[in-house]
């Protein structure tokens, strides 16, 4: 099953949120991946602090983002003026309007730099079609499924997709479910319980 991507369509930068660089890591090869990905990765301040502070992960992914910005694989942005502003708005009011550092800063430098933000929380992806429906916003599978990833040479991808799920606990939107279970296999699908159940789900056997 061929899946296109949106970072498919032209070479623009990718603004990545925290849940991104973890997803990224769990692979084991983010290295290959982000080489064969044609877009620049930007990676705001806002999010490498959260994953310095990330109690579950330790500081092992800030220690792999550290690697990845010496390698020029990933580039360290800081918010400007127009950034800030959507910035504040974003972190500022209800609970159910307002998102967390991390997050509000990648989808503010995305539409300051007229980039695609890279974000996998479902509240995040909602907020953004509300408030910003000419910003194009991706996840992490949309990394995975870019044609030049699929078919760069190096780790399998399926395997890496895998990773990012087990490891990485993955979030995978519901149009994405069946491209991911063909990558890696039903029987491994079933062992990654961020996949929505109905993908992990195995068909019943014919007795017949």
């Amino acid at each position: 099953m061929v899946r296109r991507s949106c970072l498919d369509e032209r070479p623009t930068p990718v603004v990545v949120a925290t849940s991104v660089i973890i997803n990224l890591n769990a692979t084991g090869c983010a290295h290959a991946i982000l080489q064969a990905l044609p877009s620049r990765c930007v990676v705001v301040e806002q999010v490498s602090l959260e994953l310095q502070v990330d109690r579950r992960t330790g500081r092992r992914n800030a220690k792999a983002l550290g690697m990845l910005l010496d390698q020029q694989l990933v580039e360290l942005a800081e918010l400007g003026g127009a950034g800030r502003s959507h910035f504040v708005n974003l972190v500022s009011g209800s609970a159910a309007q307002t998102l967390d550092d991390g997050e509000a800063a990648t989808i503010a430098c995305a539409i300051e730099r007229q980039a695609v933000a890279l974000i996998d929380e479902r509240k995040a992806i909602r907020i953004c079609a509300e408030r910003f429906p000419n910003l194009t916003v991706g996840c992490t599978v949309d990394v995975f499924a870019q044609r030049q990833v699929q078919t760069a040479p190096g780790p399998r991808l399926a395997d890496a997709v895998f990773n990012a799920l087990d490891r990485g606990r993955m979030r995978v939107p519901d149009q994405y479910g069946r491209w991911v279970v063909d990558l890696i296999g039903q029987e491994r699908a079933a062992l990654c319980r961020s996949l929505p159940k109905r993908f992990r789900a195995r068909p019943p056997r014919n007795t017949m």
